[in-house]
């Protein structure tokens, strides 16, 4: 059975995607940007807050999909300007440093607004934290 976990943003049904996929034990959490529900991009100019801010918003999305950070098997994370990742990375493990997800970072040339500084998605299997 597939359960679609919607944020509620506009963007969602314009572009045809969910927040969060889950199928069975698996949740697949789509690339998330540091975007509140109005579009109001947070923390301009600032790498690590972006990315607080996002794996908060993943933290939701896994939450209402029965998963858990420490369910997280994998995360990807894009990036506009490689020379920030310490302080993206320090973000990543102040939310993952316990569970060490498998884990990418790649510069990319641009993301959907240029505030955007950092997008990242990830993959849960629910029950993965407990072992």
């Amino acid at each position: 059975m597939r359960q679609n976990i919607s944020s509620g943003t506009p963007w969602e049904a314009v572009v045809g995607y969910s927040r969060a996929v889950r199928v069975g034990d698996h949740v697949w959490v789509s690339g998330t940007t540091a975007s509140d529900e109005h579009g109001q991009v947070i923390a301009v100019g600032d790498p690590y807050e972006q990315t607080i801010y996002i794996l908060q918003k993943i933290e939701r999305a896994l939450r209402e999909a029965g998963a858990t950070l420490a369910d997280v098997v994998r995360t990807r994370i894009y990036v506009t300007n490689i020379d920030h990742w310490q302080r993206i990375g320090h973000a990543h493990a102040q939310f993952f440093g316990s569970v060490r997800p498998a884990n990418a970072m790649v510069e990319v040339s641009r993301l959907v607004n240029p505030d955007h500084l950092v997008e990242i998605e990830v993959d849960a299997v629910i029950g993965a934290g407990r072992g």
